[in-house]
């Protein structure tokens, strides 16, 4: 099977050993996503922008692999890892 490495300018660069997203055969593996701005490289400012600016990166590196997000079929959230929702506000 091949595969690729997919990466866009259109979504903030992977740190580290990560990879935006693999493309195996067919199927297109996502990295996970911050509300990082990659024009600007800054965080979104509160959380709905964060959560809007996340899902144009994943949009973006999925048109980078050559799909679209309505081509998904699934979607594994860690908000665990959100100070807001830890914290129940």
């Amino acid at each position: 099977m091949s595969k690729r490495i997919v990466s866009t300018p259109n979504a903030p660069a992977a740190i580290g050993t990560y990879s935006q997203a693999v493309l195996a055969g067919n199927t297109v593996y996502l990295s996970g996503q911050i509300g990082l701005d990659p024009a600007t490289m800054t965080m979104a400012d509160g959380f709905e922008a964060q959560t809007v600016r996340v899902f144009e990166n994943l949009k973006a590196v999925a048109e980078a692999a050559g799909g679209a997000l309505a081509d998904a079929v699934k979607a594994q959230p860690l908000p665990g890892r959100s100070g807001r929702l830890r914290q129940g506000q």
